[in-house]
């Protein structure tokens, strides 16, 4: 997990400077959609039996261009007697933290969180395409355009300014940046899915802070060999406001496809 980005990058308002760059080449420009329709945290665990199908979910909301889908392994399944290769204690404390925000009593797997708003089971695929497309209707869908491209050797972030709305303020929230793993395939030894090999899609393996927005236009860079390293599919960019410290609605978000992934 990497710390919070404070010597990874620098933030600029429109009258900021220049940041650092460093010597990782891209051959070509990539650009991430703007306007996502949702985005989808799975939480899962290789040491979950129901969580495989919630894996096949994930992986073909992962193709889909129009959504920002991203595994969050957790570690508590681990006692089963199969420790997840990919779970990370700060997801699960990510998981908790939605719970308690939502005045939830427990969390479970295979959990999908859309637009860090609202919960359904992992597997519902339907369910999930759902509740994308009506928090779009109802006005609580991604409604601030996040842009994120590579330049070169970086990573551009930009968020534009936003007025305030009935008399309030921009809510102020965090720019996250989460690389992500190609497709991973596990053969699982043990536990309750020991015999099995379940394909992973778009695992989260970096994920840090990159800047805070308070409503006025924010540009962040950081080199880009500082976020993708050997094996990154992607990266997502999520702006994401808390609730009382813990992870609230995502306001806006991006993806940049790396292709087969850096090597």
């Amino acid at each position: 997990m990497a710390s919070v980005a404070s010597a990874l990058a620098k933030s600029t308002r429109r009258t900021g400077a220049a940041c650092c760059c460093v010597a990782a080449l891209v051959a070509a420009p990539a650009a991430a959609l703007a306007e996502p329709l949702g985005v989808v945290e799975l939480f899962t665990s290789q040491g979950c039996s129901s969580c495989p199908p919630a894996d096949d979910v994930l992986g073909h909301l992962a193709e889909d261009s129009d959504v920002v889908a991203l595994t969050f392994a957790v570690d508590y399944w681990d006692y089963l007697g199969w420790k997840d290769s990919f779970a990370r204690p700060e997801f699960t404390k990510r998981q908790r933290g939605y719970a308690e925000a939502q005045g939830r009593n427990g969390i479970y797997t295979p959990q999908v969180v859309v637009n860090g708003r609202d919960d359904i089971v992992g597997s519902d695929e339907a369910g999930i395409e759902t509740m994308m497309r009506a928090m779009r209707r109802d006005g609580t869908g991604l409604a601030v355009p996040v842009e994120a491209r590579i330049a070169g050797d970086r990573v551009l972030v930009t968020v534009p300014a936003r007025a305030s709305q009935d008399g309030k303020p921009a809510p102020r929230a965090a720019v996250w940046i989460a690389a992500y793993r190609t497709p991973q395939k596990v053969e699982i030894e043990r536990g309750e899915n020991g015999g099995r090999t379940v394909t992973y899609h778009n695992v989260v393996d970096r994920w840090q802070v990159l800047g805070m927005w308070d409503g006025d236009a924010l540009t962040v860079e950081l080199p880009l060999s500082d976020i993708a390293q050997a094996g990154t599919g992607g990266l997502a960019v999520i702006l994401q406001t808390k609730v009382d410290g813990r992870p609230g609605p995502i306001l806006g978000a991006a993806k940049i496809d790396l292709g087969a992934g850096r090597s």
